[in-house]
């Protein structure tokens, strides 16, 4: 059956055995799935959703009452004081700016303790110079790198102690273009109760992109002050069309409203056209289609391995986000795979993927995305810059049948002989 897709004979009997090899490591996902689709259930029902709000505003957006229960079905399910949940919100890396700005003032200091965040912010903050960065409107900006993939919490205290100016804490938890490991929910917690020993003042943020669903906890149960994340990756389910969220303590969310709106309207205004449906359908959805994620994830992981590539995590490694990372070390075969999971896309899958110039990256980027959503991370996609030690990003799938036949796809690619 899989002669249709032109898979060789190779690849079907690799993949299999590793897939039978992998049966306790999916039942402990399908175990993580079943209690984060109670989770929504449950606050779907406390909150008494009704297909009434499902219907949108214009203009002002005046008196929804769909956004309102959006926001009070995302603020239960994320453990949140408050959350705002907006489609005005254009990536992830813009609702992280939004919640830096907001939070910030001329003065404050930012420190990020996971080392140098995603290349897209290196803009806002001011990493790379521009006008319109935090750096420019006098905020300043201090980093922690990690030790050995862990938190370095001597240095981070010693910062701590020694400037006063420190505002904001930032933990990224997904890797970005690194390869060091991703932040799992343990590990925040220890290091939230090291910071309050020396400052409880101080705001912790999570750029929680790639992350919500993949552990039983959320950030804010183990005190981070305030999360943020991107309703294309993980809490959209490949149903929202695009939209963030920033769920947490409600003084700061209110601030954050603030910002992306006017400040005294904040939450009660912008308009939500026809999107309140696919928010609350993808969320709904959310638990299952991560569930499919992390186990193509898994499944790639362990396919990889058997062909001698590292993989970032490692098959049967503890996971807090979608993203596996593969080492080729090896320019044309880390771009051979990229175009294999393109060519094993439903969308565009006659296209070939061209490293070029992406608008907030300093390198030439890959980028296989045949998704229904532009830019969706919860659908199969991987990405990779073009530098050392060449390795290559693959995250999501709306389910496992499809990521599993869209990783074949890519292997069956790997595989074959360049043509010239």
């Amino acid at each position: 059956m899989y002669k249709d897709l032109n898979i060789s004979d190779r690849v079907v009997s690799l993949v299999n055995k590793c897939e039978r090899e992998l049966r306790d490591e999916f039942l402990k996902r399908d175990e993580i799935c079943l209690e984060n689709t109670i989770n929504v259930l449950t606050a779907f029902k406390n909150n008494e959703i009704s297909s009434l709000h499902f219907n949108g505003t214009n203009g002002y957006g005046f008196n929804d009452l769909g956004r309102e229960k959006i926001d009070a079905v995302f603020r239960d399910v994320l453990k949140a004081e408050d959350a705002l949940v907006r489609g005005q919100f254009v990536s992830g890396t813009h609702a992280l700016t939004v919640c830096l700005f907001a939070l910030l003032r001329p003065g404050d200091v930012m420190l990020s303790i996971t080392g140098t965040p995603y290349d897209t912010l290196h803009e806002v903050i001011g990493i790379r110079e521009n006008k319109s960065s935090l750096k420019a409107f006098g905020i300043g900006y201090e980093q922690v790198d990690l030790l050995n993939d862990t938190f370095d919490v001597d240095k981070i205290i010693s910062v701590l102690k020694g400037n006063a100016n420190i505002k904001l804490i930032e933990i990224q938890r997904s890797k970005g273009y690194s390869t060091r490991k991703s932040i799992l929910i343990s590990d925040i917690e220890k290091i939230v109760k090291e910071i309050r020993k020396v400052r409880e003042d101080v705001i912790i943020m999570v750029d929680n992109c790639y992350c919500e669903f993949v552990e039983k906890t959320s950030p804010l149960e183990v005190g981070a002050d305030i999360m943020v994340g991107s309703l294309i990756k993980n809490l959209g389910a490949g149903i929202a069309p695009f939209g963030g969220y920033i769920a947490g303590r409600k003084d700061l969310v209110l601030l954050a409203a603030e910002r992306l709106a006017i400040p005294g309207e904040g939450k009660d205004i912008g308009a939500t056209l026809e999107i309140n449906r696919n928010f609350l359908q993808g969320l709904y959805m959310a638990p299952s289609a991560i569930n499919s994620s992390v186990k193509v994830a898994i499944l790639t992981s362990k396919v990889m391995e058997e062909l001698r590539y590292k993989s970032i995590p490692r098959f049967d490694d503890d996971r807090c986000d979608i993203v596996q990372a593969i080492v080729f070390n090896d320019k044309d075969k880390m771009i051979r795979y990229t175009e294999g999971i393109q060519n094993g896309s439903a969308i565009d899958s006659y296209v070939n993927p061209i490293p070029d110039d992406m608008p907030g990256y300093d390198d030439k980027i890959i980028m296989a995305a045949g998704t229904f959503v532009q830019g969706a991370t919860i659908e199969l996609s991987c990405d990779a810059p073009l530098r050392e030690p060449y390795v290559c990003y693959q995250q999501g799938s709306l389910t496992y049948e499809y990521g599993k036949l869209g990783v074949m796809i890519a292997i069956n690619h790997l595989l074959q002989e360049k043509k010239e």
